[in-house]
């Protein structure tokens, strides 16, 4: 699955989210940065990955690592040198 298309779908998903996206085709490395993630748990905030994904999950992406932030959190992260 194109790496666009995946981003596209997350970005369609979760309205003004930001998505950094690498893979090699199926599997698949992302940072979801959103407000939507405010006052969520790490499992909510996959699952909302996963719905914007719908049925791709498990067929054309078979593996998906997830970072799900707030734009505080990555901001943070960022200003902790954590993210490069």
């Amino acid at each position: 699955m194109q790496i666009d298309v995946i981003k596209q779908l997350i970005e369609k998903g979760l309205t003004g989210s930001e998505v950094i996206l690498d893979g090699d085709g199926t599997h698949f490395q992302t940072t979801v940065v959103s407000d939507q993630f405010c006052g969520k748990s790490m499992l909510q905030r996959h699952q909302m990955v996963y719905k914007a994904l719908g049925d791709k999950i498990g067929r054309e992406i078979h593996a998906l690592s997830i970072q799900a932030l707030t734009r505080d959190e990555w901001e943070n992260q960022k200003g902790l040198g954590v993210i490069r």
